[in-house]
């Protein structure tokens, strides 16, 4: 994979370069004299997969210099080394075609990380499999995403797998209240807070048990503590949830700060949920769009309408008419069965296993457990095999 770095300052990153090649000997990296002016030339010249460029300040010319790159280049990955971090300036560069913005003086570990995030998700890198990460958004607030992603969590688990639901509204989490009656001891806050004794063990006991093959990871009691936890806590969080559980689900808020985009990035699978009216379809649009220039696949985005009915005003195929050629799932309307598990605070399943919304929970969960590998031939040839 061929990489670019473009810096005023080479001499300062040469030993980010020699680790980045160490990292992969199948990177080659060229270091280049300049600034984002110079992005068009590199890009022209070299034709690389990835460019690194440094730079602290960037205005609406450096913005357009950027997007007509990356308009001509649209597999061509860009990570900016010194930008801001608010949101406002995040969803500027993602709308350019940014791929990542890391901090002044990010460590090479964290350069690191973006770039193998990069290769991962162009295809330029076979991915070490591990549990799969699953994403649930909400396209409006009150769509029902959280019961969805815990009850999911809930069926996967019952299904004999390792589940971990990570809450990340980490301001006003309430995903362990939809399913779970008792107070939590520990939450994610507690873990960036001691970030660097973090291993298996301690993450499993920071998580509340659910069942016995479902845990949660709360979010913090107090909004205030969600400050304390970054985009890179979640990445170390991650990178050992994926080899402890078969599936880490992430309840994701709206806002498309740096750590939304981090876990959406990591994501095997994301789920957009939305109800059938006019508000919630259209911010839906909007995100898909978002998630389009983020260079996500359509095969890893799925539609999810809640509490649909057959006669609503607003049908499948005026869904697919505005939302384009996305995958749509529906989940039926049992308002009253929902209700009653989030005030008692059990699963559905638990409260109306018979019931429209458990039933396609179920189907849902079991689309995505493995299947079963058949037993070929007779009883004999089964015999044999021993």
């Amino acid at each position: 994979m061929k990489i670019v770095l473009i810096s005023s300052r080479l001499q300062a990153f040469e030993g980010l370069c020699e680790h980045l090649e160490r990292g992969d000997r199948g990177r080659v990296v060229t270091r280049q004299e300049g600034g984002i002016q110079d992005l068009r030339l590199a890009a022209d010249h070299d034709q690389p997969d990835v460019i690194l460029v440094e730079c602290s300040n960037l205005d609406s010319g450096s913005l357009s210099v950027v997007e007509r790159v990356t308009d001509q280049y649209p597999r061509m990955a860009i990570i900016l080394i010194g930008g801001q971090q608010d949101p406002e300036f995040l969803i500027q560069a993602m709308r350019v075609g940014i791929r990542e913005v890391l901090v002044a003086g990010a460590s090479r570990e964290t350069v690191e990380a973006a770039v193998s995030r990069v290769e991962t998700k162009l295809g330029l890198r076979i991915r070490q499999r591990g549990g799969q990460v699953i994403a649930f958004v909400s396209s409006k607030g009150g769509s029902g995403a959280t019961f969805l992603a815990t009850n999911l969590a809930h069926q996967l688990g019952s299904g004999g797998k390792k589940v971990l639901l990570i809450d990340l509204n980490l301001q006003f989490g309430e995903a362990i209240l939809t399913i779970h009656d008792q107070a939590q001891s520990s939450d994610i806050a507690a873990i960036a807070r001691n970030i660097g004794r973090l291993d298996a063990s301690l993450l499993h006991a920071s998580t509340v048990k659910v069942s016995n093959h479902f845990s949660i990871l709360a979010a913090p009691e107090d909004p205030a503590q969600a400050l304390q936890v970054s985009s890179e806590h979640l990445n170390a969080i991650l990178d050992i949830a994926v080899e402890e559980y078969d599936f880490t689900v992430l309840d994701l808020n709206r806002t498309l700060d740096d750590l939304t985009i981090r876990a959406l990035d990591r994501a095997d699978q994301i789920y957009l949920v939305l109800q059938a009216m006019l508000p919630y379809i259209r911010n839906a649009k909007r995100v898909l769009t978002v998630f389009r220039s983020l260079g996500y696949v359509s095969e890893k985005v799925e539609v999810v309408v809640n509490r649909f009915g057959r006669g609503a005003e607003v049908g499948l195929d005026d869904l697919r008419a505005s939302l384009g050629p996305n995958r749509i799932r529906t989940v039926p309307n049992g308002f009253r069965d929902v209700a009653d598990a989030i005030n008692q605070g059990q699963p559905l399943a638990a409260i109306a296993p018979s019931g429209v919304v458990s039933k396609a929970i179920s189907d849902w969960a079991q689309a995505l457990l493995p299947k079963p590998e058949p037993i070929s031939g007779g009883l004999l040839s089964r015999l044999l095999k021993f």
